[in-house]
């Protein structure tokens, strides 16, 4: 498990900066809050493109990799802010929108199909869908892969990916089994871990889980993703102290 990882391996100096750039290009930088305006997606969208400041890029040799987040999340009616942002910053970063009800998943199969519509419609090229928990929690399995294959199916040419709300299934078997139904019903990214990953040092107990038990080919934004709204501000802060030998004040980082 990862705190069993977290116990015995460490990575440090030269190769923590590597594998902490690597986590910046496998995040979702999200931003899914009550009082989400253009402006703050604009910001977001901004610090998306540019996640590393530049002297501390061209101190490590990365300055002329174009890193970047994975992609840019935001609820679907923020979707067309962020595709907007983007496009005017002249970069193909994906937009990412959460739907089907999120976060808990209870609204009708109508409205959360909808929802997946206006976010394709808008521009969104990634969906993270919430399954119907009550659907696992009650046993009909055959009901949560046909209301999947129904969300799969209104995504159209936009990647899927399921949030299956763990912490709220009752147990690992049902876990394991809405895991399944998820993939059979055509779930199109690997694995994303999101929920509380606020440190550089969370990140690296994921990459490092991700290499041990999957392979190396698993810690690319094609198959793996960390969905975070404050993550990319603290590995900012810990490149930063690799590069210059401190720790940085607020005044030393740009506003994420």
């Amino acid at each position: 498990c990862a705190e069993q990882i977290q116990a015995r391996r460490s990575v440090k100096k030269d190769w923590q900066a590597a594998w902490l750039l690597r986590a910046v290009t496998c995040i979702d930088l999200t931003t899914l809050s009550g009082d989400d305006t253009p402006s703050n997606v604009h910001r977001l969208c901004y610090k998306a493109k540019h996640p590393i400041r530049e002297d501390l890029l061209r101190a490590v040799d990365m300055h002329d990799k174009g890193i970047t987040t994975g992609a840019v999340c935001v609820y679907p009616a923020r979707v067309a802010d962020a595709v907007k942002a983007l496009k005017d910053a002249g970069c193909n970063i994906p937009v990412a929108s959460v739907a089907t009800g999120f976060p808990a998943g209870q609204t009708s199969l109508i409205t959360r199909l909808g929802e997946i519509k206006i976010a394709v419609e808008e521009g969104a090229r990634e969906i993270d869908i919430v399954i119907n928990r009550t659907l696992v929690l009650t046993g009909q399995w055959e009901g949560l892969y046909e209301e999947i294959c129904q969300f799969r199916q209104t995504c159209g040419e936009a990647h899927m990916k399921t949030i299956l709300g763990t912490g709220e299934l009752g147990s690992l078997t049902n876990v394991y089994k809405a895991s399944l139904v998820a993939m059979m019903a055509g779930k199109n990214v690997g694995f994303k871990p999101a929920g509380g990953i606020r440190s550089a040092k969370e990140a690296l107990v994921w990459l490092s889980l991700m290499k041990e038990e999957l392979g190396e080919e698993w810690l690319k934004p094609g198959l793996f993703r960390i969905g975070a709204s404050t993550l990319l501000g603290d590995i900012e802060r810990q490149i930063y102290h690799y590069v210059t030998g401190r720790y940085a004040a607020f005044h030393d980082l740009p506003m994420a």
